[in-house]
């Protein structure tokens, strides 16, 4: 029996149990070896930050894009924080706390693609 997935803790994707990992699996942190070398900065820490303030100041049921944290952090060069928003909003999604949608829908982070909004869990 394999165990169960994680979350990878710079990408906030879930990604399975593989046999080279078998004697590490205790240890692994990173779905690639790209996110591990990314690691989680103190931008991200600022961008999950700033989705989590930007959430408490809105309503109950309200939603907010991404790009809206990123704009926060980055001012005028916010677009280049726009995917590592994205990223942060899927780790806030692994705490079980907030959700993903789309379309008024919930969808699984780590398989949404396109414009996604952030809110807290019904």
């Amino acid at each position: 029996m394999t165990p169960p997935d994680r979350t990878c803790v710079s990408c906030g994707r879930d990604f399975s149990w593989r046999k080279a990992w078998a004697r590490d699996w205790d240890q692994v942190r990173y779905c690639s070896s790209a996110c591990r070398k990314r690691g989680v900065t103190t931008t991200d820490a600022a961008l999950e930050a700033a989705l989590v303030d930007l959430l408490a100041r809105g309503s109950a049921g309200a939603t907010i894009c991404p790009s809206e944290a990123a704009r926060a952090v980055g001012g005028e060069d916010w677009e280049k924080l726009h995917e590592p928003a994205r990223r942060a909003a899927r780790r806030l999604v692994a705490t079980g706390t907030f959700e993903i949608t789309q379309g008024g829908r919930v969808v699984d982070p780590s398989t949404a693609r396109g414009p996604m909004l952030l809110r807290r869990t019904r």
